[in-house]
């Protein structure tokens, strides 16, 4: 007999189209209701309650009701990590979407991936943080160092508040359109809800694109070293 993790109930589930196109709007860290998650994929509403309810009860989202309506949500940010991987993976092997949109630079360039950032200014961050040493390690597994903890104290983040939450301070997330590791964690959460505050950037509505805007981009790579031109797209 067979023990440990069935990993062909996960499979399955997000084997579907739709309730993959569901998770993946998910992915971007925002509740969405029923009929937002139907639209997204192209299901009736009825059709898209039965997938909700079977992603529910696998332990893969939550609800939240909330006056009419209950949103929905990945139930943590091991799931988005799974479905980043997983678009990886899609890209790596040539299974990737036969239309693409005007927005695709955008969504490449710099996006939400559950709550912090991913894309070309993700992945170059966090290299720009290890080759300063001020995050060491590789993969998911990543430390923050004593500078590491002087550099983020002085762009205003609580540290002590961060390592009190529950789930790791700093961890590597694979980045699916650059395959190689984007910051994640409570601290990857904490910057990007900083570069928010400080209004260098805002979420495109509707979409995970985040669009940094041109103080804000010279700022971002003034900071973290990014060898980018200043244009921007908010």
């Amino acid at each position: 007999m067979k023990v440990g993790p069935d990993i062909s109930v996960v499979a399955s589930l997000l084997g579907d189209p739709a309730r993959a196109n569901m998770v993946v709007a998910m992915s971007a860290g925002q509740a969405l209701t029923a009929g937002e998650l139907a639209r997204e994929a192209g299901v009736t509403a009825q059709t898209a309650s039965s997938h909700l309810a079977k992603l529910a009860a696998a332990g893969l989202i939550e609800g939240r009701k909330q006056g009419r309506h209950v949103y929905y949500s990945l139930s943590g940010p091991d799931v988005a990590g799974v479905i980043e991987a997983l678009s990886g993976l899609a890209a790596r092997t040539g299974h990737t979407r036969v239309r693409t949109g005007p927005k695709e630079p955008a969504l490449r360039r710099a996006r939400v991936c559950y709550d912090h950032l991913a894309g070309d200014l993700g992945v170059a961050m966090l290299d720009n943080l290890v080759h300063r040493g001020m995050i060491v390690g590789s993969g998911e597994s990543l430390v923050l160092t004593k500078d590491g903890e002087a550099f983020m104290t002085a762009l205003g983040l609580d540290l002590a508040a961060l390592a009190a939450l529950r789930r790791p301070l700093c961890k590597g997330c694979l980045d699916w359109s650059v395959r190689r590791s984007h910051l994640a964690g409570a601290l990857g959460a904490a910057l990007l809800k900083r570069f928010f505050a400080l209004g260098w950037a805002q979420r495109e509505p509707g979409t995970r694109i985040v669009a940094f805007s041109p103080r804000g981009l010279e700022a971002f790579r003034e900071i973290f070293g990014v060898a980018e031109p200043a244009e921007a797209t908010a």
